[in-house]
């Protein structure tokens, strides 16, 4: 009799515990709201952005890279180098190139290194217009006894006055500089000219009458140096000086002072003298006269 009623109590208990769940299950279940951000974003129609890429910038005569008497500027370069080395004057080279600032050139700009057809440079090549033949009357019988007229001579054609003058691209007599001793002579890798000693505040020379086109201390490993230009040819440089005694653009004479000779940019007192043909470093002994 008691298990049934334990049973009955058991199944009571089952049958109250179910219904405790059933009603739970039947309670709405409270959760934090999820935000549809998706619909509160007004849409916009998609438009291209413009391309912020900037066109390319070229340099300064790009297009005359690769020209005859253009010089593409490289690492390292600087305007009174590049004059030295074309035989030109750095200022003349940054008139042609249209340089304001000639201590501002860039990696790849193009210069131009030979004067332009208003200076006496080389232009582009003269085009002749095709010629008609003109129909010439049939010649006549000339007797034998007839001479032939006697055509004038022609007078003596000037030369135009833009060409040089005889004898102005010539070497054009070249002296030493100074009375000193060769230290050391000229090599075209390790030396590109002759270094001669001497004593502070010897007298530097001008080897040949020319004008100063460059007079400073701008070139790296020249220290004080005076470059003349004698004609469409020759440049000779004068290096190492401790004092400058002219001005760019001006004219001097063969064995004009033009400097005190000095150590500035070198280990010692000395002058290091440079002959340029065509802006090429050539061998000065043998433009020298033998002493």
């Amino acid at each position: 009799m008691f298990g049934l009623f334990a049973r009955r109590g058991l199944v009571l208990l089952v049958s109250a515990l179910v219904l405790t769940l059933v009603g739970c299950g039947s309670k709405a279940i409270h959760r934090a709201p999820v935000e549809d951000r998706g619909s509160q974003v007004k849409r916009q129609s998609v438009v291209p952005a413009e391309s912020t890429a900037q066109p390319v910038q070229q340099l300064p005569g790009f297009e005359n890279a690769g020209k005859p008497g253009y010089y593409s500027v490289k690492s390292g370069d600087h305007l009174i180098r590049i004059g030295l080395e074309h035989g030109q004057s750095y200022k003349d080279i940054a008139r042609w190139s249209n340089i304001d600032n000639p201590d501002r050139i860039e990696i790849g700009q193009v210069l131009r290194i030979v004067p332009p057809v208003s200076e006496g440079g080389v232009g582009k090549p003269v085009l002749i217009s095709k010629v008609t033949p003109v129909a010439m009357p049939p010649l006549q019988a000339a007797s034998a006894t007839k001479s032939l007229p006697t055509l004038a001579a022609s007078a003596p054609v000037a030369p135009p006055a833009s060409a040089s003058p005889a004898g102005a691209d010539e070497d054009p007599g070249f002296i030493w500089p100074n009375n000193g001793t060769v230290l050391a002579s000229f090599d075209e890798v390790k030396n590109k000219g002759l270094d001669i000693s001497g004593a502070a505040g010897d007298p530097v020379l001008a080897s040949a009458d020319g004008r100063v086109v460059y007079a400073g201390a701008g070139l790296r490993g020249y220290g004080n140096l005076v470059i003349l230009k004698h004609n469409n040819t020759y440049l000779t440089a004068y290096a190492h000086n401790q004092k400058l005694l002219i001005k760019e653009d001006q004219s001097v004479k063969k064995g004009q002072k033009i400097a005190e000779m000095g150590s500035s940019d070198s280990d010692r007192v000395k002058l290091h003298f440079e002959v340029r043909r065509q802006g090429k470093p050539v061998d000065p002994s043998k433009y020298l006269p033998v002493r």
